[in-house]
């Protein structure tokens, strides 16, 4: 039998109506919430299939964010690895703002506007969530707060900068490590006061549902035009998808249009400075399934005490406790195959990439590409499409900060 007959209508029977993947998704949250979130859900699942909105959302996309994006292929990058395998890139940090997040931002916004909210609140990590929905804010005219770690505050200043001149209110977060679940926490503690007025617009496939399906809905453009793209560029299907994973948003657009095609599927999560407890966030490697922020996944956790354990990554947007539910289900189902790649590796993938095809990744998008250096290097897929997130921009001051500009780096990296 084809294993991959299953998957064939899977984006219909998946979530299921109260928004389950298999065991992980629901909604966990207070009364005052659970209503704000049917009002969200509603809303969305009225307008979701209208031709009005659909071909508003398609008109943004084309005259605003410059989609679709280029599948780009890295010839040089392919012959230092030995040319065996050619590594192809979907250019998501061509999209407008930066990174992929501006595809949901642009339908929450519209959203927004549909529902008659005056505001929208987010919480952001790397920033690039918080930069695409300023710029959503700025585009429909509405109010717009970002909460954000100080830890991340201090590693992304560019994107800060980014935010209040689109006209975004940074509030910075300084409880716990300062870092993106406490952001998250604060976001919706913020939002229990203001749901009348106000939509929360989560930065990727996770929380209650129906965020993960609507974060997942607006980022399946990235993968169905990589999907044409490539076969248009080489008359085949990429022998296997790479992408990163924290929350999941970018991994999972660009999974699931792959999902029924005979692909290996990765997904790379950060393994930061090593396997020790507070030195990474690879949830799908080293957790368990819990409960955080109204919804069931796979968490870091303290078995005892059942609270998320302490993460860290160089890439401020990865270092979540936990993934999307739709991440956990297809983790469960074998479907997708989940690897990880320390802080050296991301970052000599980074300085590859500058140095061999010039670009310069966001330290998010260099996990990905360090995976697919991984699969490359042991010569088994002839092709590898990668979904590079976002660009560095916003990286530069802290990577020369702590390795330099790339020589030195490499240098040592040869030398283990």
């Amino acid at each position: 039998m084809n294993k991959y007959l299953e998957y064939q209508n899977y984006l219909k029977e998946y979530p299921s109506k109260d928004g389950y993947f298999g065991e992980y998704g629901g909604r966990y949250l207070t009364p005052e919430l659970n209503k704000a979130m049917d009002e969200v859900e509603t809303a969305y699942r009225t307008i979701c299939h209208s031709a009005q909105f659909i071909n508003e959302l398609r008109r943004i996309r084309k005259e605003f964010q410059g989609r679709p994006t280029p599948v780009y292929h890295c010839e040089r990058l392919s012959r230092l690895l030995g040319g065996q395998t050619q590594i192809y890139l979907k250019r998501e940090d061509l999209n407008h703002s930066g990174a992929h997040k501006l595809n949901h931002c642009m339908g929450e916004g519209l959203l927004a506007k549909y529902m008659g909210k005056k505001k929208i609140i987010a919480e952001t990590g790397a920033g690039q969530h918080g930069v695409a929905l300023a710029t959503a804010a700025a585009y429909f005219g509405l109010e717009c707060d970002i909460y954000m770690g100080e830890v991340d505050i201090a590693k992304q200043a560019p994107n800060v900068t980014r935010m209040k001149l689109l006209g975004a209110n940074v509030v910075p977060v300084s409880k716990g490590l300062k870092t993106l679940k406490e952001a998250v926490d604060a976001a919706f503690e913020a939002y229990l006061n203001e749901y009348e007025d106000t939509i929360y617009c989560i930065g990727s496939v996770l929380g209650p549902h129906p965020f993960p399906m609507m974060v997942r809905d607006f980022q399946l453009c990235i993968g169905e035009e990589a999907r044409e793209q490539f076969i248009g560029m080489t008359g085949l299907l990429p022998d296997a998808v790479v992408a990163c994973v924290g929350g999941g948003s970018n991994s999972i657009g660009m999974f699931l249009p792959f999902v029924a095609d005979p692909v290996e599927i990765y997904g790379v999560e950060p393994l930061g400075k090593g396997s020790g407890i507070g030195e990474h966030a690879a949830s799908m490697a080293y957790g368990t399934k819990g409960r955080l922020h109204g919804f069931d996944s796979i968490l870091l956790q303290n078995q005892k005490e059942g609270e998320p354990d302490p993460v860290y990554s160089v890439a401020s947007g990865l270092d979540y406790p936990g993934v999307g539910p739709e991440h956990a289900f297809l983790h469960d189902k074998g479907r997708v195959n989940y690897i990880t790649a320390l802080d050296d590796e991301a970052m000599e993938a980074f300085f590859l990439l500058c140095r061999y095809e010039g670009i310069i990744p966001a330290i998010e998008s260099a996990h990905a590409l360090a995976g697919a250096i991984k699969l490359a290097r042991e010569g088994k897929h002839a092709s590898i499409l990668v979904n590079l997130s976002g660009r560095g921009d916003k990286d530069i001051d802290y990577v020369v900060e702590h390795y330099g500009t790339g020589e030195e780096f490499l240098k040592n990296l040869e030398t283990k």
